[in-house]
């Protein structure tokens, strides 16, 4: 009785495995915990809430920058500060854009912050994928102690350290310059930290077989570590560019001089003593939010690879 009981049970259990993994089934797999019954079900009910909490989403994100546009497009007979919202500008006019150039050297800032940003993107590029990669494949003793010192760096908020490197920076005769400015964020330790992993990722195998057909650690990284961490290196290219281009707290502190200033810094001057229109502070952040939209543009395919990279295999 006992084993007829059992061989029902095994034949039950089956049929259920069958029918789970035949096409269009409706045999849920027991298995999948953690799934939302609303958010997850192909209902009419769960595909609202689904779309409304993306339009959530895109309203909180997108929001603000589409109310910027708005403002920097409003002519001088406009009201910004009205209590009821128009979005839509009834004259719209491209003069602020234009007020800003005759206000401050806006061409000669953002050239400024390009220099910053390039400077940062190629060394966090190159610093990171060498460290990282020496993290990852290379083995050397205090290689775990090393690790551990670069993830606990990770701990201290920026504003801590923000005047142990200001120190840094002039007493090696690096103050108000632009070099000073790009040295202490040319390799961010996150950069290391994900480069590491993506190298981590690699199969064993592979590089086992370049060892054998005698290539060294320059021709290994070259040939088999970087064409396959392309979307990492897109994100941390974006997250470089972006970090240093929207710095406005260090570029602040070591530049003095006027003709030095990045763009984040130069547009405090669209809000001082002779000019404070709104008008004239949108279009600048306008100006300033281009170059960012341009590079993400350009390298969205190799961005969303590498996010999809670092998903699977984390």
């Amino acid at each position: 009785m006992t084993a007829t009981t059992a061989e029902d049970s095994r034949e039950r259990e089956d049929k259920a495995g069958r029918a789970a993994r035949r096409p269009g089934s409706a045999v849920r797999n027991p298995n999948r915990k953690g799934r939302s019954p609303i958010f997850d079900a192909p209902t009419p009910h769960g595909l609202v809430l689904r779309y409304t909490a993306l339009v959530v989403v895109l309203v909180i994100s997108i929001g603000p920058m589409l109310w910027e546009l708005s403002t920097s497009l409003k002519s001088k007979a406009e009201d910004v500060y009205t209590q009821n919202i128009q979005l839509l500008p009834h004259h719209p006019t491209l003069g602020n854009y234009g007020e800003v150039q005759n206000t401050i050297p806006v061409w000669h800032f953002a050239l400024n912050s390009l220099t910053v940003a390039v400077i940062n993107v190629t060394g966090n590029v190159i610093g990171a994928t060498l460290a990282g990669y020496v993290l990852a494949r290379l083995k050397f003793k205090g290689r775990k102690l090393l690790l551990a010192v670069f993830v606990s760096t990770l701990i201290l908020p920026a504003e801590v350290t923000v005047i142990s490197k200001f120190q840094m920076i002039t007493s090696m005769g690096l103050g108000d310059s632009i070099l000073g400015v790009c040295l202490p964020d040319m390799i961010a330790m996150v950069n290391v930290l994900l480069m590491r992993n993506a190298f981590l990722a690699l199969p064993k195998e592979v590089e086992e077989a370049a060892i054998i057909d005698g290539a060294n650690a320059v021709q290994r990284l070259r040939h088999v570590g970087l064409p396959a961490v392309k979307g990492v290196l897109s994100v941390i290219s974006i997250f470089a560019f972006i970090g240093a281009w929207d710095d406005f707290l260090w570029p602040l502190l070591v530049l003095q001089s006027p003709n030095k200033l990045t763009l984040t810094v130069g547009l405090s001057y669209l809000n001082g003593q002779w000019s404070h229109d709104p008008r004239t502070i949108a279009a600048g952040t306008m100006m300033a939010l281009l170059p960012i939209l341009a590079l993400f543009l350009l390298l969205q395919r190799y961005f969303f690879r590498g996010v999809a990279e670092g998903a699977i295999k984390g």
